[in-house]
């Protein structure tokens, strides 16, 4: 018996197959999810969602969200998300830096967190993309 992954974000379904096991950034670390796992609902942080299937890892780059587990079926509604294999190092790269530099500025409240949030978003894409 297999998983079924359904991955959504707000403007498109990013990931619909069968897979062997998924790995989520919830809130409390890494969860690991295989066949039969027990019912839950999760929150999930900016980070990379691994999948595994045919003994092959697939990485998505993704936005907080949740996640839902039930009969086998792994559904996770996000705000956004990426496959690896389709970021753009060379842009993920440069946002990295970007968010960087302006942590370096005197930023305080939603402008801090904001750029907190980018370079996160940007750390989880190059992971993704594997660079």
């Amino acid at each position: 018996m297999v998983l079924k992954l359904k991955v959504i974000a707000p403007d498109k379904v990013v990931f619909d197959s069968e897979v062997d096991e998924v790995l989520l950034p919830s809130q409390t670390g890494l969860l690991g999810i295989l066949t039969n796992h027990a019912p839950l609902l999760t929150g999930l942080n900016i980070g990379v969602l691994q999948v595994r299937m045919q003994n092959q890892m697939v990485n998505l780059a993704i936005d907080k969200g949740f996640a839902e587990v039930e009969n086998n079926e792994v559904t996770v509604l996000v705000g956004r998300a990426e496959l690896g294999d389709q970021i753009d190092l060379g842009q993920a790269r440069e946002a990295k830096s970007r968010a960087e530099q302006l942590l370096t500025t005197n930023l305080a409240g939603s402008e801090l967190m904001r750029a907190q949030s980018d370079l996160q978003r940007a750390d989880a894409q190059i992971r993704a993309a594997g660079g």
